[in-house]
């Protein structure tokens, strides 16, 4: 039954939030109840705090498609009983994460916060405490009577970014994520200020549904100096492949080696979808800009834009799992979805 006031759900995945240090210095995981009375704060929010926890804490490095579904599932089943979500998660893929809910929660109206923390929630210097505090402020928020962010966002170090916009950028540094080609959502100071302009609203049309076949036949290809042909070959002719994200050069560069060249075109002809991003942390792919790109573009290959590695991926999951067509997959893939791209002026 809805509560008149306000309610926030939490979904806790495990993470280094909800770890404890054992006698030998390790990391282990911690009970949710634990990591719960650590922050006596959270009953000051005056609003229902609800919480799902999984019944086996993962670690990051071990998510898989399987648990986005899951996610997203718990999303939509509980989404009328709450204003918004915080999914507690390991920072090693929370962008990886972020970026596929991005795109199976379609018609998305209300937030959906992941965060996390560097230290365990116990640690005296721990960032958990007030990633937590604040993704759940934002979580409940309103104006005008309707969600401040109705996006799927990553909050960290005071800073909220657009999900699939975001990438890990430290190991150690409790400022640990970045949103490199969009400004953030939000920003955390003694107020919490929206950055209104950029932030995408769905104005509740339309309900919530979950997109949830994704087809994992993707790979990543980094080019760099020295590469084998044989590595290209190897990796173009895996069994079942249906779509490359070809991390290049600066602006979206390669070799404009003959073999090189033939290796993509080949697969291209073959129905193989080649994206190409660039291995840079900021900028845009703009293959027409020198010869380098144009060899590339001959061959069959597309702009990935300025996304994040984590979106192009996840994005060819969710369009390969929902369209047996190459062609609406190119389609769709160059089209901005989940505020995912911006393609430049020029294109």
């Amino acid at each position: 039954m809805r509560k008149d006031k306000r309610s926030v759900l939490i979904i806790y995945t495990g993470g280094t939030i909800g770890m404890i240090k054992d006698s030998r210095g390790s990391y282990k995981p911690y009970s949710f109840q634990g990591l719960l009375e650590e922050i006596p704060e959270l009953s000051r929010f005056g609003f229902n705090l609800a919480s799902i926890e999984f019944e086996k804490p993962i670690d990051s490095s071990a998510i898989s498609p399987d648990v986005w579904i899951k996610l997203a599932d718990i999303i939509k089943e509980n989404y009328e009983d709450h204003d918004g979500f915080v999914i507690l998660h390991g920072t090693d893929t929370m962008a990886y994460t972020a970026s596929a809910l991005s795109f199976m929660l379609h018609g998305l109206s209300k937030p959906v916060i992941l965060t996390g923390s560097q230290l365990p929630i116990n640690m005296l210097r721990t960032d958990g405490r007030e990633n937590l505090i604040s993704s759940i402020e934002i979580a409940a928020a309103k104006i005008k009577g309707k969600a401040a962010v109705p996006e799927v966002c990553i909050y960290f170090e005071f800073t909220l970014c657009r999900g699939n916009r975001t990438i890990k950028r430290s190991a150690e540094h409790f400022n640990a994520f970045e949103s490199p080609n969009l400004p953030p959502l939000a920003e955390a100071g003694i107020t919490i200020t929206y950055n209104n302009s950029i932030i995408r609203r769905n104005n509740g049309r339309g309900k919530l549904t979950v997109i949830s076949a994704l087809d994992t036949n993707i790979v990543i290809l980094k080019i760099f100096p020295g590469m084998s042909n044989n590595v290209v070959d190897a990796v173009l002719n895996i069994q079942g492949l249906k779509g490359v994200v070809m991390e290049t050069y600066g602006s979206g560069n390669a070799p404009l080696e003959n073999r090189f060249l033939e290796l993509l075109a080949t697969a291209v002809k073959k129905g193989i979808v080649i994206v190409n991003v660039t291995q840079c942390i900021s900028g845009n792919v703009v293959m027409e800009r020198y010869n380098t790109g144009v060899g590339l573009l001959k061959a069959g290959v597309i702009s990935g834009a300025d996304l994040t590695t984590e979106a192009a991926i996840t994005k060819l999951m969710m369009l390969f799992g929902k369209f047996n067509d190459r062609k609406k997959v190119i389609k769709y893939f160059q089209k901005d979805l989940a505020g995912e791209l911006t393609f430049p002026a020029s294109m």
